[in-house]
């Protein structure tokens, strides 16, 4: 089953059954990325955990409402950010206010390095690169590209164009490319494992 539509069968279950199971399954799915996306902004581990474990107490007290959310994910990263911004103003001395303003750090995970075929150097130049982006750029490459949302949710998601969307990933992934040696790029930019040995 693809997560999105696992997605909507737990949001189905919470909604009509009070289904804590199902409750605790969407906590446990999401828990990591939404944690990553909630640092990004606030750079403090203990405050992401806290703001996401906010977004969920959020979304148990309108779980009967769930049923008019189209894209619970989506709904999901949007409450992280209204509660991270919210976080920022209240705990910075001086909250910044945009996006671009931001320093984001790149937080993608790009999985185990093993099963990727990464070094940890070559991994360290890959964060560095993205460092280097600017915090929207980077914000976008990691919702598009880690949390798997499409170019027309990242659009509505931080009021911008599709088009904007698609020429940051395309700027990020050239990026990445000039980074990553040759050696392990093939076939359309896969990923190529080690021969068995």
């Amino acid at each position: 089953m693809l997560q999105k539509e696992k997605i909507s069968e737990l949001q189905s279950r919470i909604a009509l059954y009070d289904d804590m199971k199902a409750y605790q399954e969407l906590y446990e799915m999401l828990f990591s990325k939404l944690k990553n996306y909630c640092f990004s902004y606030v750079k403090s581990g203990e405050a992401a955990e806290e703001l996401v474990s906010d977004v969920f107490i959020k979304i148990w007290q309108i779980r009967n409402r769930l049923p008019e959310i189209e894209n619970l994910k989506l709904y999901l990263y949007t409450i992280a950010k209204n509660f991270s911004l919210n976080y920022i103003t209240k705990n910075y001395k001086n909250p910044v206010t945009s996006l671009e303003e931001m320093d984001i750090e790149p937080v993608i995970s790009f999985g185990n390095p093993e099963e990727l075929c990464i070094s940890a150097d070559i991994l360290h130049q890959i964060h560095q690169c993205l460092r280097l982006l600017p915090p929207q750029c980077r914000l976008i490459f990691q919702m598009v590209k880690e949390d798997g949302f499409t170019y027309k949710e990242v659009a509505s998601h931080l009021n911008i164009s599709v088009l904007t969307v698609r020429n940051q990933v395309f700027i990020a992934t050239r990026k990445i490319a000039e980074v990553i040696p040759a050696y392990i790029l093939s076939n359309a930019g896969q990923l190529v494992k080690p021969a068995d040995r």
